[in-house]
């Protein structure tokens, strides 16, 4: 084949980037302060300028991130949070362990994101909050969002963990809510070299209670605990690697942007595939370039690929509430037919930083050699 391609290259994009990266290392090393320090603060203060927003608290991961921004939302055992059902595991993992009810509903099936018509078909005296997700690297429709929660007076965690860089309607996803949630995996557009995670508000007083909840429910002094916290930090050495990757972060969108172009213009003839679709209001990063395949081809597809060794994801195989651990936390009538078609038609291509004309070229070929 002489072509090696891998879903998400991060050996390459370090080696780029390598002499920054390194410099960076060693002087966390040299400086022997790998909890806290100024490297985790100018990060968060770098974040903030990038994003236009007013407050970020840097955590230990994405889903870290959600928790404690319902933890600070003061929810009750039993009130109810609205989530999309296409979606990874986090938001509803992390309602169910705070003893809240995620409430599921359908999403759009050209966007994937949350369809605003069922979300407020699935509001009662109960819901308290929503929790938008910016799947792939497409912001949600958060002006409809938003208007519905402040119709209900809900609150809105934006779930942006795949979505950094993304604006909607010209501002960055993660400041459109009350809190913003942000991972930094590795495979991330923004990635860590390990976990890493940030809180993202424009509310001072939110803010404040965020950071409290990340260092053990300490608000002001050391060692004097106000309320019940987590202890969950970025580190000294993943702030670091992340302050040299922030600087390259809108080349790297560029990067998967022109990706995605040659993808599109490839495959948008392929009468079996329908390539992502773009909507009017919000830009998209792509974290994955997800395609729906006709019924019935979309395993075969992959298997066919898997073959001329190119990889390829399925996100997601499986209905959150077919999920054998949910299974009690949703009625067993649940019926979502856009989230259970998509589940059987999306397959994501290799998306990544360093692609080649060689590695995009050889993916296209075998994609529609596989339709001819």
């Amino acid at each position: 084949m002489g072509v090696n391609i891998a879903m998400v290259d991060l050996k390459t994009q370090y080696l780029r980037l390598k002499t920054e990266i390194d410099a960076a290392i060693s002087a966390v090393l040299e400086s022997s302060r790998f909890i806290g320090g100024k490297e985790v603060t100018r990060f968060s203060e770098r974040l903030c300028a990038y994003l236009n927003v007013q407050h970020s608290i840097t955590c230990g991961n994405g889903t870290d991130a959600l928790q404690i921004a319902l933890m600070a939302l003061d929810l009750r055992p039993g009130d109810e949070v609205i989530v999309p059902a296409f979606t990874y595991i986090a938001p509803v993992e992390v309602i169910a362990l705070l003893g809240l009810k995620p409430v599921l509903v359908d999403v759009k099936p050209d966007t994937f994101n949350i369809d605003p018509d069922v979300l407020v078909a699935a509001i009662n005296s109960k819901t308290k909050a929503i929790i938008p997700v910016h799947l792939f690297g497409q912001s949600a429709d958060m002006a409809s969002i938003m208007n519905i929660a402040k119709k209900h007076g809900l609150k809105v965690v934006e779930d942006n963990a795949q979505s950094i860089g993304t604006r909607f309607e010209g501002k960055h996803t993660g400041t459109l809510g009350d809190i913003g949630c942000i991972s930094f995996f590795p495979s991330k557009n923004l990635g860590a070299y390990g976990d890493g995670g940030a809180l993202t508000t424009n509310d001072s007083g939110l803010a404040a209670r965020l950071k409290s909840i990340c260092s053990h429910g300490q608000y002001s002094r050391k060692y004097y605990h106000d309320e019940i916290g987590v202890n969950s930090r970025l580190d000294a050495l993943q702030a670091a690697i992340l302050n040299v990757k922030l600087g390259h972060l809108d080349d790297f969108v560029a990067a998967r942007r022109s990706v995605a172009a040659a993808y599109d213009k490839a495959l948008n003839d392929v009468a079996d595939i329908t390539i992502p679709f773009r909507t009017a209001s919000s830009t998209h990063v792509f974290h994955q370039y997800t395609l729906k395949i006709k019924a019935g081809k979309r395993d075969a597809l992959k298997a066919y690929l898997s073959e001329q060794g190119i990889p390829s994801m399925i996100y997601y195989p499986m209905p959150i509430y077919t999920q054998r651990a949910y299974t009690n936390e949703f009625p067993a009538t649940i019926h979502l037919p856009v989230t259970e078609q998509l589940c059987q038609e999306v397959l994501s291509l290799p998306m990544h930083t360093e692609m080649t004309e060689d590695q995009i070229e050889y993916i296209i070929h075998h994609v529609k050699q596989f339709f001819s």
